[in-house]
Parts: structure tokens; sequence; C-alpha cells
């Protein structure tokens, strides 16, 4: 955490709660700075919450501390579920209520269409925008796998994440960025064939129904995640949470 930049006023870290000079809660803030076509938008992915059992009365004026701004949006990927009365209690609503495991070497695709991992010199970086730059390039620092897919001319950012499913047994990989689930569905092909030859048949994406265009199963109640705030993040970004940065 304490290499990630800084975003403007906002705590690198997090609050603790602490007695006697010994700390017995703390939540875990990740702020991020989003550059979108409206603007820059903040998020917040609340990574951990945990307060010692004889001061957890003071457990909601804790994260009530970090809850206070209106003008951020504040995510919790990955919610116990003895927390999830708390969560809707505190304002959360959910933006993911399953997963979409698939199958990308299923869908066809031209082979002018084609997967490229992202590196320094590649010159397809530059069809991007700057915001998407940053997340492929950083991200790709992170460990997670960057790609551009290339179809029709033109260019669309994919981050995913290294993950095993079905009790750790299978390695897969999990969207960790994409602009839109349409967008995974067009390009599912050519990244298909990219990670086939990786040997890897699975990949695994949130969403809220079965994803048209995609060979797969929708696993409801899976992988719940939630959001407090003016915008939730579209399904399939997870960039910059505790998955990327601290591994699932």
């Amino acid at each position: 955490m304490s290499q990630r930049p800084a975003v403007a006023e906002f705590q690198r870290y997090g609050f603790a709660l602490e007695k006697a000079d010994r700390i017995v809660g703390v939540v875990l803030t990740l702020y991020s700075r989003y550059r979108g076509q409206d603007g820059d938008e903040i998020r917040c992915n609340l990574s951990s919450w945990s307060v010692d059992a004889e001061f957890r009365p003071y457990a909601a004026m804790l994260v009530a501390k970090v809850l206070r701004r209106r003008d951020v949006t504040y995510t919790n990927i990955s919610p116990a579920p003895a927390t999830l009365k708390a969560n809707w209690a505190l304002g959360f609503r959910p933006f993911s209520t399953g997963q979409f495991a698939f199958l990308p070497a299923l869908n066809s695709a031209p082979r002018s269409c084609r997967g490229l991992e992202v590196r320094p010199d590649l010159a397809e970086m530059a069809m991007l925008s700057d915001s998407e730059r940053y997340i492929l390039s950083e991200h790709a620092a992170l460990g997670c796998l960057s790609l551009i897919c290339i179809c029709d001319g033109e260019a669309f950012p994919f981050v995913l994440m290294p993950r095993r499913t079905l009790r750790g047994l299978i390695p897969c990989f999990q969207i960790a960025y994409c602009r839109s689930l349409t967008d995974l569905a067009q390009c599912a092909g050519a990244l298909g064939r990219f990670l086939l030859r990786r040997g890897i048949l699975l990949c695994v994406v949130d969403a809220k129904e079965p994803i048209a265009g995609l060979y797969g199963w929708y696993r409801p109640n899976r992988g719940l995640k939630y959001f407090k705030g003016p915008r939730p993040p579209s399904l399939g970004d997870l960039t910059f949470t505790e998955l990327v940065l601290f591994g699932p």
C-alpha cells in the first residue's frame, strides 16, 4: 500500500481504533482516482474491517468515519456473511449478485482479431486513452495479465487476474477490467485463442445474470460485491481493489 500513489487528501492506509496505545480495530481503505468521460471519480475499496470482540460496539463508528464523503464511491467486494446486515444498514447495495464462468475459446473470432500482451514498447497502446494505458501498465506490474484485443481496427483493453476455481484445482482468470460485458463477449474468441496457448480454458467475471454471447454458466450468490455512493462500478471492473493488490 505504501507503494501506491496517494489520492488527494484521502488516507493512504485507513483508520485504526486505539485503546491505551494498543490497536484494537482497523479498517483499510484503498483509494483510487478514475478518469472518465464525465470527469474524475474517486473510489474507496474497504479492504479489511476488524475490531476486537470487546470493542465491537465501536465498529460502526469506525467505518462511519470512512463513509462520510458523499462524493466517493465505496466498495466492499469480499463481505463476510456475518456483516451483510451491517452493510445494508450502512447504505451499501449490491452491484454484482453472482459470477459467470465461461470458456472463451468456444467463441469464434476472425483471424484478424488478435490478443496482444501489454509491454512498454507495444505500438497498439497508443490506440487507448491515457487512463486505460495506466490501468493496463499498473496491473501488469501487479502480476495481472494485461491484454489489448484488436478487432475490426479497434483496440479493447482487458486485465485478467490469475485464480483457481473448483476448490483450487483448476487454474483460470478472473476479469479485473473490461470496458463492458458487451466488449468482453465481442473479444472472447480472441482472448480464448490467446489463453489457450497458455493452457487456460476457463474465465470468470462478475455478473447479475447469464451474459449473452458467452458460453458458460451463471452462478448466483457467488462473489457478492457491494457499493455505496454516487456511481456503482461497472461489472468486470475490479481495478486497484484488494483482489488485485493482495490476491484472492
